[in-house]
């Protein structure tokens, strides 16, 4: 899986590498935007896109169609996934579903494998809400058990805290894997198969364990933040089985359109048949988020609960992840610039004399951004534009390759948090470390994640 040496033929305004420093420089200038100016990464991505189309002499009239097509490309499967992900997850929150399904693991697993439960729930839970929601969501429950049980508060949240992360960074319909998945040309369902299968070994070995570790090294108390637990009335709240239901649907749909489609590929059932192109249908990642979503809707809602106040869970759900919708927009038009403008393929170029892999390519370039700006959306979304030429160029690739140089995208996007992720400041604040305590526990979790998730990765895409 080396990167070819006959990239696709492109006709660029400069040498290779004039070419190269403007990609660095533009790189640059997005981070010095991002991290000193402090301007929004949405704003400091068009601007950066814009900039680069005019300096690498892409058309003026065909310069709008290039940032809107990379932009409106990304967004056609962003928007729908990311919006009813998080519908899903604002619906398990109001009803009382995940406060049910933290309960239920934590009396079925004991009280000595509370962590473990409160781990699996997270993991559950995170496959539709966002990492900073989800954990905002478990928190309460997570104090409630450290306090039942005593110990570090860190024994109890690291573990969900890291099955947020995973989940976040692996698994559509998440932002970052999503779009980078769309900008590679990987299978949607696949990727969620194999990010799943990738994230719990991951999330065992690096969060988990290490969680368990951190608890008995560094003794945290459990925070007075967020006060008492506010709990939904038991009466109105929905089983577990429900709950486990919802979230297992989407993933059956989704199971059954690659396994149908394994089928057709082996011949074992006709490819054009309407009945498998059907259920092939219902399996795609944003039918079956809809079709959880609906299904949703109808069984969680309970007496006095009007079509109104649907209504407006589903709009509070949304309003949160505009900014996360358009941040990873702005980051497909930035990689549809840097294709057109031949940008993509002299970087596919350098790499190809350093004798990289792709995914080993992909891993160092996703890493850097990361630790340089901080948001691992941000990293995803670039890196992926970056790569997406390369990727293309690269003859042989499987539909398992594609899978995994995304997985690897997204595990250098996960390593090394640090003083410019807010998601540093956000686990530090709620469990009451200082920065030292944060660097030494979240940051080592963080990096643990990305290395281990890479490993895997790399060894599947050698495997297969």
């Amino acid at each position: 899986m080396l990167i070819a040496a006959d990239p696709a033929p492109v006709q660029p305004a400069y040498s290779t590498g004039v070419l190269l420093g403007v990609a660095l420089a533009a790189v640059l200038v997005l981070l010095f935007l991002i991290m000193k100016v402090k301007l929004h990464a949405f704003v400091s991505l068009v601007l950066v896109s814009l900039a680069t189309a005019v300096i690498t002499k892409i058309p003026l009239g065909d310069l709008m169609k290039t940032l809107l097509d990379g932009f409106g490309g990304t967004l056609a499967n962003v928007a729908l996934l990311v919006g009813l992900g998080a519908m899903i997850g604002r619906l398990l929150e109001v009803t009382g579903g995940a406060q049910v399904l933290a309960d239920t693991l934590i009396n079925r697993f004991g009280e000595k494998r509370a962590a473990f439960a409160l781990g699996v729930a997270s993991l559950l839970f995170g496959f539709p809400i966002f990492f900073d929601a989800g954990l905002v969501v478990m928190l309460p429950i997570i104090f409630t058990v450290a306090r039942r049980f005593g110990g570090s508060v860190l024994t109890y949240a690291l573990p969900a805290a890291g099955a947020f992360a995973v989940m976040h960074a692996f698994v559509p319909p998440h932002p970052g894997p999503v779009a980078a998945g769309d900008l590679l040309g990987a299978d949607m369902g696949l990727l969620v198969i194999v990010g799943i299968l990738v994230g719990l070994p991951t999330w065992y070995l690096g969060a988990y364990l290490y969680g368990l570790h951190a608890g008995r090294r560094f003794d945290v108390p459990v925070p007075a933040v967020l006060g008492e637990v506010h709990d939904v009335d038991p009466a109105r709240r929905p089983s577990f089985g429900h709950v486990l239901g919802l979230l297992l649907l989407p993933l059956f749909l989704i199971f059954l359109n690659t396994g149908l489609n394994t089928l057709a590929t082996n011949g074992v059932v006709g490819k054009e048949e309407t009945w498998v192109q059907a259920l092939r249908l219902l399996g795609q990642t944003p039918v079956a988020l809809l079709i959880t979503l609906l299904v949703a809707i109808a069984t969680l809602s309970r007496p006095g609960f009007r079509r109104g106040d649907i209504e407006k869970v589903c709009n509070d759900a949304l309003a949160p992840v505009c900014a996360i919708i358009l941040v990873t927009g702005a980051g497909g038009m930035f990689g549809g610039v840097l294709r057109a403008s031949g940008i993509g393929e002299a970087l596919a170029g350098s790499l190809q004399a350093t004798g990289l892999p792709v995914i080993v390519a992909a891993f160092l370039v996703s890493t850097a951004l990361r630790v340089a700006q901080g948001s691992a959306t941000v990293a995803l979304t670039t890196t992926a534009g970056l790569m997406a030429p390369t990727v293309a160029a690269t003859p042989g690739l499987s539909a398992m390759d594609l899978v995994c140089i995304v997985l690897a995208i997204a595990c250098g996007a996960t390593v090394l948090s640090h003083v410019n992720d807010s998601g540093f400041w956000l686990v530090g604040r709620f469990l009451g470390m200082d920065e030292k305590t944060t660097l030494r526990t979240w940051t080592v979790l963080e990096t643990l994640l990305g290395v281990i998730g890479f490993v895997f990765a790399a060894l599947l895409s050698a495997v297969f």
